[in-house]
């Protein structure tokens, strides 16, 4: 396993880490989530990725009781969470979302005993929240930090202007701005990464933590002749993220990716990921399987990526044909 360091602190994430939107108690339970964790960690992944939004919270209490069974030095892990959407569903009243002060507090309080742990590692603000003052974001995190409940904060989903405007803010009251920055980016969502963000990474040497390297099991190949059953995409609720990712262009570029990867010996997912670990801008991404040989095949990516030659990355463009067009100075 690699590490990198996130950003510009000295925490070393591992380069793929796991993930559990959608899968923990969605379409997993505890036996499974238990095997899962264990090959991860097993295979020298030290960073566990969670949410308040996911499952309604039922994803963090799984997640934490795995943690207190599997009793690991609490030191050799990193865990992290996320505020903004709340987890009441539908019930959420005023001040249950977003990123007030008040939410972020009582979200991290409950994400520590969902979690069973006294601090996270990385708390992260899950969506920009466009009715409270970045102010209040950075001054709420610090807080945060100075009672020892996080070690680290970040942003999820934040333009690279309100990224920026809470270093300034950091800046001038000499606080901890966001150090890491969880955006989607795979082969087919790539501007934010390598365009929005190319100045943030110069500038303050922002780490990331990548979610849906395999925009959402697409890129796995698993969906080149349809939705199997019991698939993410086939998931009552998340109809949004079939029509999203389900047109015929895609799907296309996958059969021709997945004849590439076939040539290399490798999957077409290991081939994904690794492209994505590739960019050294990226810290780590997030893998979300729900099977044994699942993510023992995506773990193959580390395998995968010193076959990636110039030629080669050359050949995934002219397939996929989605870089991004830089601005012209």
């Amino acid at each position: 396993m690699e590490y990198r360091r996130m950003g510009r602190t000295g925490l070393q994430l591992s380069i793929v880490s796991f993930g559990s939107w959608v899968t923990f108690h969605k379409q997993i339970n505890d036996g499974i989530a238990d095997e899962l964790m264990g090959i991860a960690y097993d295979n020298g992944i030290n960073f566990f990725d969670n949410a308040e939004v996911y499952a309604l919270g039922e994803s963090e209490k799984m997640m934490g009781r795995i943690l207190q069974k599997k009793n690991w030095d609490r030191t050799s892990y990193i865990i992290s969470s996320k505020a903004f959407f709340g987890w009441r569903g539908k019930n959420n009243k005023p001040n249950q979302t977003g990123l007030s002060r008040k939410h972020l507090t009582e979200a991290c309080n409950e994400a520590l005993q969902r979690l069973q742990t006294d601090y996270l590692d990385i708390y992260f603000c899950h969506r920009p929240d466009k009715n409270v003052p970045i102010e209040e974001v950075v001054l709420t995190m610090n807080h945060l930090i100075q009672q020892g409940k996080i070690l680290y904060w970040g942003t999820s989903e934040w333009s690279g202007v309100e990224i920026m405007e809470a270093h300034r803010i950091a800046h001038q009251y000499k606080l901890i701005g966001p150090q890491v920055e969880q955006p989607q980016y795979n082969l087919f969502e790539r501007n934010k990464v390598e365009n929005e963000f190319l100045e943030i990474f110069k500038n303050v040497e922002m780490g990331t933590t990548i979610w849906s390297p395999l925009a959402a099991g697409l890129l796995s190949g698993k969906y080149n002749d349809g939705i199997p059953e019991g698939s993410r995409l086939g998931m009552e609720g998340f109809e949004w993220l079939r029509d999203r990712w389900m047109l015929n262009d895609k799907v296309e570029k996958v059969k021709q990716l997945s004849v590439l990867a076939k040539a290399l010996g490798i999957s077409v997912a290991a081939l994904s990921i690794a492209w994505t670990i590739k960019n050294p801008n990226v810290t780590t991404a997030i893998l979300g399987a729900t099977k044994k040989d699942q993510l023992e095949d995506n773990l193959k990516a580390l395998d995968a990526l010193p076959l990636l030659t110039n030629e080669v990355l050359q050949s995934i463009e002219a397939i996929m044909q989605t870089k991004p067009k830089l601005p012209e100075y």
